[in-house]
């Protein structure tokens, strides 16, 4: 008789379904699609929490000994719920005087949030991501489902890639739901440029990471049969995963995006080289592999795709001050007037028209070029210093699982993570990649998956059966 399912496995794949519908409608960065995902992931889980209560389910140990970040994470959510309650007029002059007097002096809702509707909102997607977190460490509790988890993360870069670079040298200015806002390069089914960069830094870190993976461990017993098994590599099964990875450093370049490619390529240097030492046992197919991807992505496709014009971007950076430049220095100064208890989650775009230096103000601001500076703004510096203790401890646990385990499709699923947060922290630096949705919904997936490839064990995490 045929051993059952998985209780959770319908769970998985909606999971799964989950993470490759979010880039699709504007990498949910609007209203409608924001509140559809969390309605997708509030179910998923759910459901989970019923499995569980009638022990079809069970914890796994690397959401056990992700505790310490489920906790932070729960904190900042619950410090969003405390900025949009009703504070009394003394307990919210003591906590932030220059709140008090914005609300005093327009007679509005009295909370440490200037946007009390934004802040609930925020509220909604920051418990969305949590459990983002959280299914990821429940639910790719096998061999098979974390190969499955890379392989979706592939497949979305993959569309992202061909369908943008496709629009882009069709010359079509039609995205899949609105005409294109950044014509001439490939924006996907994102808006912004930068934000299909950021969403394909994480997408071929998961594709770099399960080539590792995957790549043969045995030592080849001569000339002949290293040459087999070069072959094998490029010809067999883990060619497609090859392939993928050229269409999606095709579509990174076609975005034109500076700091996206300056974050992948330096991301790929730095945690490949790390890897070539943490592993231990150097093969030369790992070496040949990273070899092929500096060489034939970053020279054949970049130069024949037009990585030039990206060179050139970035040469003009210090030569042209922009809005960015501007929008972070108006931010500075929103910070030092909120610096401990912010400004509200979510409510950045409420408030900036106080702060802008712009002598013609055209449309309105609804981010900072500057993720971490965003965030320092929205939640004060110390719950933005606990966010960052989440993703330290996360990229830290990433490169524990390169230097300690033992097994070849953990340590690439280490890699693959570590890449990942690497790529989206150098990225934050200039750009809001984690203020949409998607991009901050697959962070989350990414930050999870460094807890996965250290502590999952097959011994323990065995998927219940009933």
């Amino acid at each position: 008789m045929a051993p059952r399912a998985p209780a959770d496995r319908f769970l998985f794949h909606a999971f799964l379904a989950l993470l490759l519908w979010i880039p699709l409608p504007f990498g949910s960065n609007v209203a409608w699609a924001s509140s559809f995902m969390e309605a997708w992931v509030f179910l998923i889980a759910g459901l989970w929490l019923v499995q569980y209560y009638r022990g079809k389910v069970s914890l796994s140990r690397p959401f056990v000994r992700a505790w310490p970040v489920t906790a932070c994470l729960l904190a900042a959510l619950l410090w969003i719920l405390v900025q949009a309650l009703p504070l009394p007029a003394g307990a919210l002059g003591l906590l932030s005087p220059r709140a008090l007097a914005i609300h005093s002096s327009t007679h509005s809702y009295p909370s440490l949030s200037l946007d009390v509707h934004a802040t609930r909102q925020a509220a909604l997607q920051t418990l969305a991501y949590l459990l983002f977190f959280c299914l990821t460490l429940l639910l790719v509790n096998s061999r098979p489902r974390i190969r499955l988890l890379a392989q979706a993360l592939i497949v979305g870069g993959v569309f992202q890639a061909a369908y943008g670079s496709l629009m882009t040298l069709a010359g079509l200015e039609h995205g899949m739901f609105i005409d294109r806002q950044d014509p001439g390069v490939a924006t996907g089914t994102f808006i912004n440029r930068n934000h299909l960069a950021g969403y394909l830094e994480m997408c071929l870190a998961a594709g770099v990471g399960l080539m590792l993976a995957e790549l043969s461990s045995t030592r080849a017993t001569g000339w002949r049969d290293s040459a087999r098994q070069l072959l094998r590599t490029l010809l067999g099964n883990k060619a497609r995963v090859r392939l993928a990875l050229v269409v999606m450093v095709t579509g990174l370049v076609l975005t034109r995006s500076r700091m996206g490619n300056t974050a992948f390529f330096a991301s790929l240097t730095g945690v490949g080289c790390f890897y070539l030492l943490a592993v231990r046992k150097l093969s030369g197919r790992t070496i040949t592999f990273f070899a092929s991807l500096l060489i034939i992505d970053l020279l054949v496709v970049g130069n024949f795709f037009g990585l030039e014009k990206v060179a050139e971007r970035i040469q003009q950076t210090s030569t042209e001050p922009g809005d960015r430049v501007d929008t972070d220095r108006d931010a500075l100064a929103m910070l030092r007037d909120f610096p401990l208890t912010g400004i509200g989650a979510g409510a950045f775009y409420a408030v900036y028209p106080m702060y802008t230096s712009a002598v013609v103000v055209t449309g309105f601001t609804r981010h900072a070029h500057d993720d971490y500076l965003q965030f320092a703004c929205e939640f004060g510096l110390f719950f933005a210093a606990v966010l960052g203790a989440v993703v330290l401890a996360s990229l830290w646990t990433a490169i524990r699982a390169q230097l300690k385990r033992r097994d070849q499709q953990l340590q690439g699923m280490g890699f693959a993570a570590t890449m990942a947060i690497v790529a989206l922290l150098i990225h934050s630096a200039v750009d809001f990649n984690l203020q949409i949705p998607a991009n901050a919904a697959m962070f989350v997936v990414m930050l999870a998956l460094g807890w996965v490839s250290r502590y999952w064990d097959p011994l323990i995490d065995l998927p219940a059966h009933h």
